[in-house]
């Protein structure tokens, strides 16, 4: 039996990630920065960038809304606290997919 913090560690928060990492790209953020954005190598950037991390999830509607506008707060260096700001798409994703306690850290 897999747990729901397993399915969110294993393939949710790498695909939040992607999805960061692909929004900063298209806003024309250079996978160096990016990697310093998101407190990430170069080559993670490039993994995600590149479908070999993440790829198994594709969010749509608000879960999509809450990516980009997160990735264009963080271009802009409006992020104080980025994990609170994962944490929050976390439980945006938990909600629709009924995950409930899912994540230690709730919002």
């Amino acid at each position: 039996m897999k747990l729901p913090c397993q399915l969110i560690v294993w393939n949710v928060l790498p695909a939040i990630r992607a999805a960061i990492a692909e929004e900063l790209n298209t806003m024309g953020v250079s996978q160096l920065e990016a990697a310093r954005l998101l407190d990430m190598t170069p080559s993670a950037i490039s993994q995600y960038r590149t479908g070999k991390r993440g790829y198994r999830i594709v969010f749509e509607g608000r879960v999509k809304e809450s990516i980009n506008r997160l990735a264009q707060d963080l271009g802009a260096g409006q992020v104080d606290d980025l994990a609170a700001r994962i944490c929050e798409i976390c439980g945006q994703i938990r909600e629709e997919n009924d995950l409930e306690g899912s994540c230690a850290r709730e919002t």
